[in-house]
């Protein structure tokens, strides 16, 4: 009987294992990359170069994309994979590479030689979980935006009537002391009904934040909601000096009309009121391969903190100190959802900010 040389079996099969190694690689869904113990990059697949900044180094990949002060130095993480062996997850990642941002889940793993167990450098495995985390995301926002929206009505509803009553008792102090020729309490008088106004402008915001809702009206031109509402903001624009110009030379697509409208005011308000000092708002358009309308609004303001360009769109954040009430972008976005649209903002290279309304076309 002939006994088999294992030996040479094991050459074999390892030869085998090496030629497979790239074809599989190359092949899995997720990305993969290889670095040595000096953690230089040594290999990696096509799905890792989509996600990240492949450098020399894997611990440069990492660090080109992400916040140091949110997932800390990534030349320490890498070092403790291939020196000690430890195994290092990270979830819901944010990496930016050029001007695609993405939400990836990453692990660090050593590679051992599978014989004596010696670690020979580390594996990169990144997953794509954008999709998964934006959802996350919308859903949480969406139960604390409902939850807010309850308690904004309850509050709204319980100021108003107290309000209304100082207010009218307000008006008739007023009276009577002009009567009496007195001009000082009527001034204080005054001021304390500005800010009575302000806080009824405040219960405004918040009611239209828990009332709003998705209307389905008859399909309405595009063009037509924002010449309304450039028509509604336009005395405004005047007043400070602001030219709207529209650069959209043919009739635009329709849409359910719904509350659009109030979007495109809330948006032009805010670019006037950028400009107390005059300027110009551009409205221009542009429909994607996918059927997306893209509605741009473009002021020559200052402009926002490119950090803020996500926190804007939250309830109660606001630029405007001792002016805005922060829920006018919040509505806006809000409403847009419900058109299984988005709204982004960016600043202009030049000057000023660009507010971009994506809405999915009517499908005919």
């Amino acid at each position: 009987m002939v006994m088999p040389n294992t030996n040479k079996q094991h050459v074999v099969d390892k030869e085998v294992n090496a030629a497979l190694a790239p074809f599989i690689l190359q092949s899995l869904p997720i990305g993969i990359a290889i670095f040595d113990k000096e953690l230089k990059t040594i290999n990696a697949n096509p799905i890792a170069a989509e996600l990240i900044d492949l450098r020399a180094n894997t611990d440069s990949s990492l660090a080109a994309g992400t916040n140091e002060k949110i997932w800390g130095d990534w030349h320490k993480t890498l070092s403790e994979v291939v020196e000690i062996g430890k195994i290092h997850r990270f979830d819901n990642v944010a990496y930016r590479k050029i001007d695609k941002q993405s939400v990836l889940q990453i692990t660090c793993a050593p590679l051992t030689d599978g014989l004596n167990d010696v670690i020979q450098g580390g594996l990169l495995l990144l997953e794509d979980i954008t999709e998964k985390a934006n959802a996350q995301k919308q859903m949480a926002n969406t139960e604390r935006l409902a939850a807010m929206g309850k308690l904004a009505s309850k509050v709204a509803h319980e100021l108003n009537n107290p309000i209304d009553g100082i207010m009218r008792y307000i008006n008739l102090a007023k009276r009577t002391i002009s009567e009496a020729n007195l001009p000082k309490p009527v001034e204080y008088l005054e001021h304390a009904g500005d800010g009575l106004k302000r806080m009824v402008q405040i219960i405004t915001k918040l009611l239209e934040f828990s009332r709003n809702r998705y209307s389905s009206l008859e399909d309405t031109p595009i063009d037509k909601l924002i010449d309304d509402a450039v028509k509604f903001i336009e005395p405004a624009a005047k007043a400070l000096s602001v030219e709207i110009e529209r650069q959209y030379p043919s009739a635009l697509p329709t849409v359910k009309g719904g509350n659009l409208f109030q979007v495109f005011c809330n948006l032009l308000k805010n670019a006037v009121e950028a400009m107390p000092d005059g300027g110009k708002v551009t409205i221009s358009w542009d429909i994607s391969e996918d059927n997306v309308a893209m509605i741009k609004f473009r002021d020559t303001g200052p402009g926002f903190d490119p950090a803020n360009s996500e926190a804007i769109f939250e309830p109660f954040f606001t630029t405007k100190t001792g002016k805005g009430t922060g829920l006018g972008l919040a509505i806006c976005r809000d409403i847009i959802e419900k058109y299984r649209g988005k709204i982004t903002a960016q600043n202009f290279p030049a000057s000023g900010g660009i507010f971009t309304v994506h809405l999915p076309l009517n499908k005919k």
